[in-house]
């Protein structure tokens, strides 16, 4: 049943990835036609063209390697500003790849298209084209996000005991198991109970979680906690004691460790390491219960994770050497390391297959693809070709040259000439392949694990 129940998690992610690809192409597509532009393909993928029909001009197809996809418009590159008059001497190698990749834009002219191609609309229209595709991302992640925390809502803890922990151990403690002879709880020496609901501390009354957690953590010695236990109030004299427990702020949010360079401290496995404190210890934990968030915090959490993906794409080439070294050197991955389609269609995998409510494994496959749609949107305005970046960047700085132009009554300059950036757009090519290549060993050879 693990085994189906991962096969499924995997499908099911690597769809979703292929939609929000395909989904992506799609606002360039549309705007694009809505544009007049005519467009020759849209596909989903590079390589082989596993399947393909054609309407209305467009080919609409699957490729082999699902690592992208296209909208293939005509005229994306301008013609030469003038003919070359000195073609007896020897060409660059730099010029050579302009007006190879000027050369190849022409291919698919046809009579027609004298007034269908990409460089001949206004630069705001290119850059409404350009940014449709990340765009789409954004939708469909918000999409996502609001479904989620504003539908089915976020965990929040509640006052009623989930579990009671046998003996006491510090929040740091490298195990949870007891040892022999250990010290019994407060809560079991007490006789608390998972189910008993929490509405009383010192004999102050408690309204949620917050209160009662930061009321036990304040008191040592003998307290009295009243529960609810089937239906009836019963106070329980309970002999807290002192002990490390994970810090929280007055928000009820857990404070994690920083280091002397304010960056997160982590353990092997990349995962953040909370900070403790001494404080009034009972050996429970609280039950959660899904609770909607309003739309304005929805949209604050929205935010932060906004900021979280464009810091992971800041960070982005200082992970290279790690994923090299987990793909060629056996070095372990750690939970925040870089993953491509294989790796995150198994995570999802994993995620489906754990022991935990459907809900909360449908959640993180939810928000584990809506970060993902984040990140290709953050990638593609990255302004440097190919990427939709790059073009908006051109049709921007087009735009300012031409309006330069006007206001000091300078002849037209005419288009940006995308194609001087080609061999750019080719080394960032051959880097994307390279990693995505790197990224591809390590998802099989040493994957990252969310569980050991």
């Amino acid at each position: 049943m693990v085994a189906l129940l991962t096969a499924a998690g995997i499908v099911l992610f690597f769809l979703g990835l292929l939609f929000s690809i395909a989904w992506h192409e799609l606002g360039h597509l549309a705007t694009a036609k809505m544009f007049g532009i005519r467009c020759t393909q849209y596909m989903v993928g590079f390589g082989t063209t596993l399947w393909s029909r054609t309407r209305g001009g467009t080919e609409y197809g699957v490729k082999l390697v699902p690592l992208g996809g296209f909208v293939r418009m005509v005229g994306m590159i301008p013609p030469a500003a003038k003919p070359a008059d000195d073609s007896a001497k020897p060409m660059s190698r730099w010029r050579a790849m302009i007006e190879d990749a000027r050369e190849a834009n022409n291919v698919e002219l046809e009579p027609g298209d004298e007034h269908r191609q990409f460089y001949q609309r206004a630069p705001w229209k290119r850059i409404i084209v350009m940014a449709a595709g990340p765009g789409m991302n954004v939708i469909l992640a918000v999409a996502l996000f609001a479904a989620i925390m504003m539908g089915i809502g976020v965990p929040q803890n509640t006052t009623t005991v989930n579990t009671v922990t046998k003996c006491v151990l510090p929040a740091d403690a490298a195990s949870t198991d007891c040892a022999p002879g250990a010290e019994p709880s407060p809560a079991m020496e007490a006789g608390i109970r998972p189910g008993d609901d929490i509405v009383g501390v010192a004999g102050n009354p408690v309204d949620d979680w917050h209160e009662a957690n930061t009321a036990i953590k304040r008191s040592t010695g003998a307290t009295d906690i009243t529960v609810e236990r089937d239906g009836r109030a019963r106070t329980l004299t309970v002999d807290l004691i002192e002990n490390r427990v994970v810090a929280r702020d007055d928000a009820g949010e857990v404070v994690y460790e920083t280091g002397a360079d304010g960056e997160p401290v982590t353990d092997d496995r990349g995962f953040r390491v909370p900070e403790t404190e001494e404080a009034g210890f009972l050996g429970i934990t609280f039950a959660q219960e899904r609770d909607p968030l309003t739309p304005a915090q929805s949209a604050g959490r929205m935010w932060e994770t906004t900021v979280g993906v464009f810091d992971a794409l800041i960070g982005l080439p200082g992970k290279v050497d790690d994923v090299f070294r987990a793909a060629f050197m056996g070095e372990q991955r750690t939970v925040d390391s870089p993953v491509g389609i294989v790796g995150a269609s198994r995570i999802g995998g994993e995620v489906l297959s754990q022991p935990i409510p459907l809900t909360d494994r449908v959640v993180f496959l939810a928000n584990m693809l809506a970060g993902v749609n984040l990140f290709l949107f953050a990638l593609n305005m990255v302004p440097i070709l190919p990427l939709d970046g790059g073009h908006i960047f051109g049709a921007l700085w087009e735009s300012v040259r031409r309006g330069l132009a006007r206001l000091f009554r300078r002849p037209d300059p005419g288009p940006f000439d995308v194609a001087k950036l080609m061999p750019v757009a080719y080394v960032v090519v051959a880097c994307f392949v390279v990693f995505s290549l790197m990224l591809l060993v390590a998802d099989v050879v040493n994957p990252v694990r969310l569980t050991q």
